[in-house]
């Protein structure tokens, strides 16, 4: 059973959303504010931590801070009322893995949640040298991309981003998760530049038509095999 630290200092929302994430499978410790959630991680490491942003004592973004100091690796999604662009960079920014803006269903955040834990435990596994796309081979260490029409040799960036997509594929994968955890940067310029990767790597697929790098519109790509 995967453990989920909750902070939320909204009683009635916190227990409501407490009870249906325990009903969905999970454990789930709550807690009103981000101090009483640094000293439980002292006691008890969870699989993830779903974060309010606006609390007492200690707000959402001040809370994940601490958290990344001491577990570099951990998940976490923040909850907020705030649906400002600037807040939703500075939570992605801060390494969040989700920005949810209330309100939300609850069924919404715990495919969310399921997700990431999924990535969380591919990511932490040691990946075979060579992985496996439809027709393709991807050794990712030697940035060769091996297909019988012939082998293609990748930039180190495109090798990232198409490691990335593996990770992630079947999956709607946001622009600016991309965009955050490779370029470090959600401006105008890293935008084109990832638009100009993906459209390379389509073309080096493109021997396979089972293979499908999707753009949707707005919020983000698909990748398919």
């Amino acid at each position: 059973m995967k453990h989920i630290l909750m902070t939320e200092d909204d009683l009635d929302f916190g227990g409501i959303l407490k009870q249906y994430l325990e009903l969905a499978g999970f454990r789930v410790t709550w807690k009103l504010h981000g101090e009483q959630a640094l000293a439980h991680l002292k006691t008890e490491i969870p699989d993830i931590c779903v974060l309010d942003v606006m609390m007492p004592v200690m707000d959402g973004f001040t809370l994940a801070e601490n958290i990344i100091l001491i577990y570099p690796d951990m998940p976490f999604v923040f909850l907020t009322a705030r649906s400002q662009k600037d807040d939703r960079l500075k939570g992605l920014g801060l390494g969040a893995d989700d920005y949810i803006v209330k309100p939300f269903e609850a069924e919404e955040l715990v495919l969310r949640i399921k997700n990431i834990l999924t990535r969380s435990t591919q990511a932490g596994m040691l990946l075979p040298e060579v992985l496996l796309l439809g027709q393709y081979k991807f050794d990712h260490q030697s940035l060769l991309l091996i297909h019988n029409s012939g082998n293609i040799r990748l930039t180190e960036k495109e090798a990232l981003l198409l490691r990335h997509f593996y990770l992630n594929k079947n999956r709607l994968i946001k622009r600016e998760e991309i965009l955050l955890q490779l370029w470090k940067s959600d401006d105008y310029f890293s935008g084109r530049s990832l638009d100009v990767f993906v459209s390379r790597l389509r073309k080096y697929l493109s021997a396979d038509d089972q293979i499908s790098l999707s753009t949707v519109r707005g919020i983000g790509f698909e990748f398919k095999y």
